[in-house]
């Protein structure tokens, strides 16, 4: 994404800065930024299957209270 302020005549650097500031600011360009700074680590394969497994246990159990007829 490329952003392009040219200086106006007889303008200011305060004044240009601040134009320049406002432009960015509203384009989302340094939300972007900070969002991609860090680059995460993925989950282990371990972990996501660890985790799909207690998902499907918990499943099995409210289906199982379920029949029995209880409430949660």
């Amino acid at each position: 994404m490329a952003i392009q302020i040219k200086k106006r005549e007889g303008e200011t650097v305060s004044s240009f800065l601040y134009r320049f500031n406002k432009r960015i600011q509203q384009s989302g360009l340094i939300k972007e930024v900070r969002k991609r700074q860090f680059k995460s680590r993925g989950d282990n394969k371990r972990k996501l299957k660890l985790s799909a497994l207690y998902r499907k246990d918990k499943e099995r159990e409210l289906e199982k209270a379920k029949k029995y007829g209880y409430k949660n």
